[in-house]
């Protein structure tokens, strides 16, 4: 195991120290986008929403907004995964608790944000395919 890197806020030099949180940050979207199978499927879904809203002349706003709602959602449950069977190697209980709570919020937040998508997608989807 390596040494500890300083904490952002005991840097001596700021500006290095929130460079460095950003470098963290960008490390921890590498990892869930190799590692996480449903984050990559939920980033294109959101991109595919993203030129949709684009395509209909829907307002993006609240696309950006669902997209990334479930995507923090989804690293929040990778981060408490990964804690999770660090602290819990062996099943237990609590930890399934834990990584299953996790998991209903970003399904939650999908579901939510299907919802809205059919609420603000499909009529003017209708109209461009002249079915209304």
């Amino acid at each position: 195991m390596g040494r500890v890197p300083p904490r952002p806020r005991e840097d001596p030099r700021p500006l290095k120290g929130v460079v460095r949180s950003f470098g963290y940050a960008l490390e921890g979207l590498r990892y869930a986008w190799r590692v996480q199978r449903n984050f990559r499927i939920e980033a294109y879904l959101g991109l595919f929403a993203l030129l949709l809203a684009l395509w209909l002349g829907v307002n993006p706003l609240p696309v950006l907004l669902f997209a990334a709602l479930v995507l923090a959602l989804e690293l929040m449950n990778t981060a408490l995964e990964a804690l999770t069977d660090l602290v819990s190697p062996v099943h237990h209980p609590l930890a399934k608790a834990a990584k299953d709570a996790a998991a209903a919020a970003v399904l939650l937040a999908s579901l939510l944000a299907l919802l809205t998508g059919l609420y603000l997608f499909l009529p003017p989807l209708l109209r461009r395919l002249g079915l209304s």
